[in-house]
């Protein structure tokens, strides 16, 4: 239901018009033909009187004959040219009111198995692209303080207005019916008065849905520990991931581009963390790349108490305790 209110709001005004006044019309006209069948055969033929009738033209070529049939026409003429065009215009307004409300992330999001994604920047508004290219796009709920208004018709998700660390705009985004949640740090803020509002994020998150899948953006190493005994299941060190890339790209041999590469490589590809299954452990790791190979997979590596373990020797044991670190295709 939620999706189709959304669908209808997302229309121009003038087709939910049209809409409305094809749904009215057709009610009159299943009235009519139910009442007087031998008069109005069928129910288009109702649907037509009703039409002409509503609009005040009135042909004449179909006429209600019975007592109740001409109460009903009476009714309709009323709706018509009165109460039709007071519903109307209460829906025009009623409406263009819910537009702006909606744009304005002042509507709160009714759906459930959403993601919520704090902050609107550069970056989320590139992950959302993203995401819309999948075969099976998200529902996505952006919260963000720092924007009075997000065109939802130019980009697909629902725009929530406020303080992510407070219940009341937790709460209009529905987040205890959500999926997962994505904390982005503030830029426009110092790295230690950023990290302290995600933190706070996270904790607020957590009080108002304990089983949600939290990932945290932290820009200094010290407040990692925080974020993740704030109950964040995942934190992105950001600064770290982009100091590395900037070394790789000053000593970078040509032509190889160490930002294009991880850049296609993170669009188009997706990192998977598997048990080992039973007929790969105490095997050569080439045995395990080849039969990963053949499923169009790539095995990168093994995450071996909590070491992660690239370029490994192909006659290296895969144990039972190991992880398998994959790429594959999304």
């Amino acid at each position: 239901m939620y999706g189709f209110v959304q669908f209808y709001f997302r229309l121009p005004i003038f087709v939910r018009l049209l809409l409305t006044v094809i749904m009215f019309m057709i009610f009159f006209g299943s009235i009519i033909h139910l009442l007087e069948p031998s008069h109005f055969p069928t129910l288009f033929d109702g649907v037509w009187w009703a039409f002409v009738t509503g609009s005040t033209v009135g042909y004449g070529d179909y006429v209600p004959l019975s007592t109740i049939g001409r109460i009903v026409a009476i009714l309709l003429i009323l709706a018509g040219g009165g109460l039709l065009t007071f519903y109307m215009a209460t829906i025009s307004a009623g409406t263009i009111k819910y537009e702006r409300d909606l744009s304005s992330g002042k509507v709160a999001f009714k759906g459930e198995n959403h993601i919520i994604v704090v902050g609107w920047n550069e970056r989320t508004r590139q992950l959302i692209d993203i995401m819309q290219k999948q075969k099976d796009p998200e529902k996505v709920v952006v919260i963000d303080k720092t924007m009075k208004t997000l065109p939802y018709r130019k980009y697909p998700v629902h725009f929530i207005r406020g303080d992510f660390y407070e219940d009341k705009t937790l709460l209009m985004a529905n987040i205890t019916k959500a999926r997962k949640a994505l904390i982005t740090a503030d830029p426009s803020q110092s790295e230690d008065k950023a990290d302290q509002a995600v933190i706070l994020g996270i904790v607020a998150m957590k009080g108002c849905n304990p089983d949600l899948n939290i990932t945290a953006e932290i820009l200094t190493e010290k407040q990692v520990i925080n974020a993740e005994r704030a109950g964040a299941k995942d934190v992105i060190r950001s600064n770290d991931f982009m100091s590395s890339l900037f070394y790789h790209e000053l000593y970078r041999n040509d032509p190889v581009q160490p930002f294009e590469l991880l850049l296609k490589i993170l669009t188009e590809e997706q990192f998977y963390e598997l048990t080992p299954p039973t007929h790969l452990i105490d095997v050569p790791f080439s045995t395990g790349a080849a039969y990963y190979a053949e499923k169009t997979s790539i095995l990168i590596g093994l995450l071996r108490k909590n070491s992660l373990l690239i370029n490994v020797d192909p006659q290296e044991s895969i144990r039972e305790d190991d992880r398998l670190v994959l790429l594959s295709s999304k």
